[in-house]
């Protein structure tokens, strides 16, 4: 009965690690990372450090924000409700942790059909970008997803899609 219980700890713990893994595949080395790409990643890093208040970060984070981050009109950009007092507060508070300038350690490159709700979705190549902390011993880079857009009508520039890892 003893065994019989070890092996399907094991099993979950297997299973534990694989489910919360971040896949290895489709990473490419840092130096390759699009110039565009990197830049709206360095925009936004200095819209959090350099924004007086979260107002101010939401206002000036609207022009690089894109998909689900934004409503579903792509001209007149604003924000989703949920944003500014979730992801963007946690990512504008903590990225006093994170290393100035940016230090990329990873980079993992994706194709999505189309991130974001109606006129608003962005298909194209998503760039996850893990920046590191001030200090390693405060914990694990963190992810910022930027998209570069294909074939979309209105959005032509990378634009910041997924946010509040920091």
């Amino acid at each position: 009965m003893q065994r019989i219980r070890f092996v399907l700890w094991c099993f979950v713990v297997i299973g534990l690690q694989t489910s919360f893994a971040q896949s290895k595949a489709g990473d490419i080395a840092v130096s390759k990372l699009p110039a565009e790409v990197k830049q709206v990643l360095e925009e936004y890093v200095n819209i959090l450090t350099s924004s007086k208040d979260l107002d101010e970060c939401a206002q000036r984070f609207t022009s690089i924000a894109g998909g689900g981050l934004i409503n579903e009109d792509p001209v007149n950009v604003t924000l989703r409700q949920t944003v500014q007092p979730f992801s963007l507060k946690k990512d504008f508070n903590n990225i006093k942790f994170y290393a100035q300038p940016v230090k990329v350690t990873r980079v993992n490159v994706s194709k999505t059909g189309g991130s974001g709700y109606g006129a608003s979705a962005v298909a194209g190549t998503i760039y996850k970008i893990w920046i590191d902390k001030k200090d390693p011993k405060q914990g694990m880079p963190a992810p910022v997803s930027i998209v570069v857009p294909e074939n979309h009508s209105t959005i032509k520039t990378p634009k910041v899609m997924n946010i509040g890892s920091f």
